[in-house]
């Protein structure tokens, strides 16, 4: 365990660098603690947002009608 204080910017590094760091602790170096690199998570995008071209028409930001809002809001058909 001092040893992985005194060394930790290092382990740290090793880390980063896809490595899975171990830290051991007493006489029998009893496992503790890893240090394992965090993947990067992977951005997927769906249906209309998977093309990256894609843009909303200007329509789509327009108020929506008195009915249809109404619909949103809960009231009947």
């Amino acid at each position: 365990m001092f040893e992985a204080k005194t060394r930790l910017s290092e382990l740290v590094k090793q880390a980063q660098q896809g490595e899975e760091v171990i830290i051991t602790t007493g006489r029998e170096k009893r496992p503790v603690a890893r240090i394992t690199p965090i993947e990067k998570p992977q951005i997927r995008r769906l249906g209309l947002l998977a093309d990256p071209g894609y843009k909303f028409p200007d329509s789509f930001w327009d108020p929506l009608p008195e009915e249809e809002l109404a619909l949103w809001e809960g009231g009947a058909e």
